[in-house]
């Protein structure tokens, strides 16, 4: 039997010794029961704490403007009479922080490739390349050839890594531009002159694009 089910008798069962009427008793070991279980269920996912200045640029700037566009949203919102209007701009809202999120994650893995790029030392690889293309010359041995290939390959991680990089700061820059869009548009819902459904579709796609993007980079292979 689950000690929860067990305290909640415990309960019961001392409240009727201490004189309680039995129904009395019972709602409050009932009570006891379900206040535990609620309290063991687990909450819904929590929103990360977005701290743009953690990152480096362009990153930084990018989480910078998708703040300031989704706290114009929820401005937007506020101006909205309760009702059934106003909540469902909420659940856009809370969406479209969904989206952020996602943003968010994305920022933060192309300040991580910006480091790798960073800890791999492209200029300092082209030092070290040339230095060894100019002793091959001298000394063909394999040693030097083999560091040759080393390094070669080493800056054509660098370089796929930096690619990756600007087209991920790209796709952000779009989204932003898309997210500032539907920023807009949320006054037209506002007044009734643009389509509630619409809007959350289009907002749903945003959100969808921005996993995509995440994914993908979950997916890079820095090696």
């Amino acid at each position: 039997m689950s000690w929860r089910i067990a305290l909640g008798v415990g309960v019961a069962v001392a409240m009727a010794v201490t004189g309680l009427p039995l129904l009395v008793a019972i709602a409050i070991g009932l009570g006891t029961y379900i206040a535990f279980v609620l309290v063991a269920m687990p909450s819904g996912p929590t929103r990360p704490d977005i701290d743009p200045f953690a990152l480096s640029e362009p990153w930084r700037q990018l989480m910078q403007q998708a703040q300031g566009s989704g706290r114009k949203l929820r401005t937007t919102i506020d101006g909205v009479d309760d009702g059934p209007l106003k909540q469902q701009l909420v659940a856009i809202a809370d969406q479209l922080d969904r989206g952020l999120a996602e943003a968010w994650a994305v920022a933060k893995r192309g300040d991580d490739l910006d480091d790798t790029i960073r800890n791999l030392g492209p200029t300092s690889l082209r030092s070290k390349l040339d230095t060894l293309r100019s002793r091959s010359g001298d000394d063909p041995s394999p040693d030097t050839l083999a560091a040759i290939t080393s390094v070669e390959q080493q800056l054509e991680t660098a370089e796929r890594l930096k690619q990756r990089s600007a087209e991920t700061a790209d796709s952000l820059r779009a989204t932003q531009t898309r997210l500032d869009e539907l920023v807009a548009r949320a006054s037209e819902v506002r007044v009734g002159m643009a389509d509630t459904d619409t809007y959350a579709r289009d907002v749903d796609d945003l959100v969808i694009r921005l996993e995509a993007l995440h994914q993908a980079l979950e997916e890079t292979n820095p090696g």
